[in-house]
């Protein structure tokens, strides 16, 4: 009765009926019901209590249940035939009227009262205007417009020493907009950590998106982009004719970022900071793979179905002209036939999870933490939103709302994006080793926008490792153009996207006078001149739509919104008031209909300038850095791809190609990442070296520092702080090649052991320690110096050098790949010449189901791992992995292939495959892999290469002069050698061969690459 009291009219009593009728569901649930309600229909009699029924709602529709079920399976990690899975009565789905009426029929007024509680609900929005957080303004202000306008009058003055009227007109325009909406504290609060960053150690990009078009952003040093110079408009950012929230997204570096968090944090209160959750959902493959676990599918069944779901859109067929079907498994059962015949496989689970995942796609499977997101209220934010905690990737607790990204601005709080660019961090790394090698302070800021070894670096495409501009693709692209403005950077930036890249050729062509620049009107030349005739940006057809035809700039705006939408109406309501405008401008109406359909057709395509604008100015000073400071530029461009081995590859071909050697660790020339050292080579970093601590590796730098490079081991362990830096951290060193600079010690000698079984390692930590001992003691005496009495130095011991296999697989092991060498460098010409095909040839094959039927393919590398695996038909299968220069690939050896190939299953043996691929002979639409054969590589060595055929031309004998310096060369490979003379004009040749075989060597064959001579091998 005490609720009753409590609560009065508004207290009932629920009744639930969840009476299981399938075997497989929990039958315990339902008797324990009745008994209770029961009791509670007592209690309601006697009391005068209501009753109300109603039914847990765990699913929509009855035949959802078994997908619900694996979906508790997925969420708990269990599996269906787990006897401890949670079971539900399977009665849990959205019943309809007539249901409730049925499982309710004895107690009409509990179905009464259900609608008398709807009818008391009250309907509540959470919408809500803007909540913008309170800034705290300095003496002498008491008004937020009062205060931005005198912070944007100041940083006029520094950005344009002469303020005209234009940059006045501007100015007044914004502040107004801004004003009349309502949000200054908006731009200060912004303004505010922006400007904190550097002091803070954090490097701020020179802005993104629409924001960088506010001349008031750049004034206050939100954005470092002169929007007026580059033509980027404010009302692309803010349309004074709507009021919309300002979105103003910030780059920081990757390292800074979570410091700016902590400012913003510390500066407005925990509790009015938070982080925004995200929802995570099944996609298709994943709710694949998922359903695959919890019914007992195998692993290599699972991967086969998740296979037939494509992994890219373009790879799904059109569900009309220029629209693909969305990838999900419901769209890829009606367009893939062996995906849908699947749905009646003989295997019950096999069928069961193609039918049940398609149920459970999209179903939220997890929660996160949105990656650059952050809400800052003017109140806690537990008075607008409901919150969670969530962990930050160092452990750190932060407050999570529990309204992801697209709900949370409805509810008024300001969404602020902080995001981190890797981009900003390779810069900032790259500056500090400028410093560091060549005591030269770089003002990335301040280099200047014409430098000709930039523009150099373009025009040849040797952008990889820049910014925005390295695709293989962009690459062709400048080599055709020659860029030699920043304004063509902008514009490639914003062409190179599907769509507007049809445009490239001809943007090219008229760059260079190969095709007219034509203007539909003159006056059209002032907006359109940079882009030679072309419409690259939004911002051109807003700014012509004014000049054509007077709009408005919240009309220009409304037109570039319009048509990059297709929104129908709104357009056909412009191009009335376009044809209105620029008729009553004295422009021909034909013209008009002209320019508006080429506007039509590419304004869809056409690019955010502001955003295009900002990401050219830091593309271009990654091109800068890279031209002018390369060593410096690529040691931390491979810092800050060191734990993506793909990457880290091509980087490191990068500076091959580019004449840098990236050189193994050494202990004193290495930093903690990857440096670039007084001869231009990088050397990989000791903070990469695995049982090399952090404490280790400053304790060592911090000694370089203070006392100068160490001369040899002795020297080293005397120096160092042994707590920090122990004996494996010794021997890590040693293993990964940082004390070869010595000379006087092999990796090999760490490792010999004496007759009390310690190894040299040991004995030299240990001579450290005492080595500093008596150092101590010595300062220390009451009587100073009193002499020498350190510890004798332990004798270096000989060593046998290890092979070099094992040699480079132990430091493999150390540093995450081989530096010093590759253990295939041996067989780099049976590799090469040998093999028809490489790993990576051989993976993408696989990946994009486009092997080619019956060709022998002859592919080798060196063994990584072997694993053996129980099979499905008893037994065990094996897995080797082997890797070559590029990429790895597995080989999955079952029945007779276990047996006859699984000794070479043997870590860094290198091994040479004959194999194909064939079709089934029980069903011809599966393709099956067939290994021919295995051997070591050992057996083609020295076989690759018969004879080399070099192709010249008889005006061009000078590469004659580098044949005859190679035959000097001492290598085990020899092979004849023909000289083709060819005399093009007159379409003639002659073959020369050499008496004596040559020595032929992978120095030799790159060399005849880099200097692109024509060659053929076997002929």
């Amino acid at each position: 009765m005490w609720y009753k009291n409590i609560w009065g009219d508004d207290y009932y009593l629920e009744l639930q009926r969840h009476k299981a009728t399938v075997a497989r569901a929990n039958h315990e649930t339902y008797p324990l019901q009745q008994e209770v309600n029961a009791k509670l229909i007592e209690f309601s009699r006697e009391l005068g209590i209501k009753l109300v029924c109603t039914n847990d709602s765990h699913f929509t529709n009855e035949d959802d249940a078994e997908a619900h079920e694996r979906l508790i399976c997925v969420s708990t990690g269990k599996k269906m035939d787990d006897e401890s899975l949670m079971m539900y009565s399977k009665q849990e789905w959205f019943k309809t009227t007539a249901e409730m009426n049925e499982v309710f029929a004895d107690v009409p007024e509990a179905l009464q009262n259900t609608n008398e509680v709807l009818d008391k609900c009250e309907l509540y929005s959470i919408d809500h205007k803007p909540i913008l957080p309170d800034f705290p303004l300095p003496d002498g202000f008491n008004d937020e417009n009062e205060y931005l306008r005198y912070l944007v009058y100041e940083g006029a003055k520094r950005r344009w020493p002469e303020l005209d009227d234009e940059h006045r007109e501007r100015i007044d325009f914004e502040l107004e907009t801004i004003k009349n909406m309502g949000f200054p504290g908006y731009f200060l609060i912004v303004q505010d950590y922006i400007n904190a960053a550097p002091a803070l150690g954090c490097s701020v990009g020179p802005g993104r998106g629409s924001a960088a078009g506010s001349a008031v952003a750049y004034c206050l040093g939100i954005t470092n982009i002169d929007p007026i110079k580059y033509d980027l408009l404010f009302e692309r950012f803010l349309n004074p004719d709507r009021i919309s929230l300002p979105d103003i997204d910030v780059d920081f570096d990757d390292d800074g970022r979570a410091k700016v968090l902590q400012y913003v944090t510390e500066k407005y209160g925990a509790e009015k900071v938070a982080h925004i959750i995200t929802y995570g959902t099944m996609a298709a493959k994943s709710a694949i793979k998922d359903v695959a676990r919890v019914q007992g599918l195998s692993i290599p069944e699972s991967e086969r179905l998740a296979k037939m779901i494509p992994s890219k859109p373009n790879d799904m067929p059109d569900e009309k002209p220029g629209k693909k079907y969305k990838i999900t498994i419901k769209n890829c059962i009606k367009c893939f036939p062996e995906l849908a015949a699947e749905l009646n496989n003989t295997d019950p689970k096999v069928a069961d999870t193609v039918r049940l995942a398609a149920k459970l796609e999209g179903n939220v499977r997890n929660t996160g933490v949105h990656a650059c997101g952050v809400i800052i209220g003017r109140d806690d934010i537990t008075d607008w939103v409901p919150v969670s905690t969530a962990y930050d990737s160092d452990g750190t607790k932060m407050i999570v709302t529990q309204y992801e990204g697209s709900v949370i601005e409805t509810t008024g709080l300001i969404k602020m994006d902080f995001l981190g660019l890797k981009t900003l961090s390779i810069i900032k790394d790259a500056v500090e080793n400028i410093k560091a090698t060549r005591g030269i302070d770089v003002d990335i800021e301040a280099i200047p926008i014409d430098d000709p070894k930039t523009y150099q670096l373009y025009c040849e495409g040797r952008t990889t490792g820049t910014f925005q501009f390295e695709s293989p693709g962009m690459q062709k692209y400048l080599i055709e153009l020659h860029p030699s403005t920043f304004e063509d950077l902008i514009a490639m930036n914003a062409l190179y996207r599907p769509g507007p890249m049809d445009y490239i050729p001809q943007f090219i062509r008229r760059k260079h006078g190969d095709d007219p620049i034509v203007y539909d009107i003159p006056c059209m030349e002032k907006y359109l001149k940079d882009t030679y005739g072309i419409t690259v940006y939004q911002e051109q057809v807003m700014l012509l739509s004014r000049q054509l035809a007077g709009f408005s700039r919240g009309q220009s705006d409304t037109l570039r919104k319009a048509m990059g939408k297709k929104q129908i109406d709104k357009m056909n309501h412009l191009e009335a008031l376009f044809y209105e405008g620029g008729e009553k401008n004295g422009y021909d109406r034909k013209e008009l209909n002209k320019i508006w359909e080429d506007w039509k057709k590419f304004a869809s395509y056409a690019f955010n300038k502001s955003h295009a604008t900002c990401y050219s100015w830091v593309a271009y000073q990654t091109a800068y850095l890279k031209a002018n400071y390369p060593s410096e530029y690529m040691a931390a461009v491979l810092s800050r791809n060191l734990n993506d081995v793909a990457k880290l590859s091509k980087f490191m071909d990068e500076c091959k190609a580019m004449g840098i050697s990236v050189l193994g660790p050494d202990i004193n020339e290495s930093f903690k990442t990857f440096s670039a050292n007084k001869k231009g080579d990088i050397r990989f970093g000791l903070a990469g070296i695995k049982g090399l601590g952090g404490n280790a590796v400053d304790t060592i730098i911090e000694e370089r520092e203070k006392g100068g490079a160490f001369t040899n081991v002795h020297d080293f362990v005397e120096r160092v702080n042994l707590t920090a830096c122990n004996r494996k951290a010794v021997e890590a060193l040693a293993l990964s090649g940082a004390f070869d600079c010595f000379g006087d010690i092999q990796r090999e000698a760490f490792f010999e052991k004496n007759n009390r079984d310690e190894t040299y390692s040991d004995i030299l930590v240990r001579y450290g320690q005492q080595y500093q001992l008596d150092k101590a003691s010595q300062a220390n005496s009451l009587f100073g110096d009193l002499g020498d009495s350190f510890t004798a130095k332990p004798p270096i011991p000989k060593a046998e050098r290890w092979p070099d296999i094992e040699r480079l697989s132990r430091e493999r092991e150390l540093v995450g790949m081989y530096l010093s060498a590759h253990p295939l460098d041996k067989y780099f010409l049976e590799i090469k010449f040998g093999c028809n095909a490489t790993l990576r040839e051989m993976k993408e094959m696989k990946e994009n189901n486009s092997m080619v039927i019956d060709k022998e393919l002859t592919f080798g590398g060196i063994v990584v791992d072997y694993n053996e695996r129980p099979s499905k038909k008893g037994g065990n299968y094996g897995i080797i992995k082997i890797e070559d220069y590029d990429d790895s690939f597995e080989l999955a050896l079952f029945d007779k292939n276990f047996i006859d190939y699984r000794n070479y299953g043997i870590t860094g043996m290198a091994i040479v495959v004959r194999a194909r691929y064939i079709r089934s002979r029980y069903n011809p639409e599966k393709i099956l892999f067939e290994i021919l054969s295995i051997q070591q590589l050992e057996t083609l060595h020295g076989k690759a290469i018969n004879n080399l055929r070099i192709n010249l031309e008889a005006r061009n004998l000078s590469t004659v002069q580098f044949i005859k310096s190679q035959l000097s060369e001492k290598c085990d490979e020899k092979c004849d050698l023909i000289v083709r003379v060819s005399d093009s004009e007159n379409n003639r040749f002659v073959d020369m061969r050499s008496r004596h075989k040559i020595p032929i060597s992978r120095k030799f064959i790159e060399a005849l690459d880099e200097m692109e001579v024509s060659y053929n091998v076997n002929v």
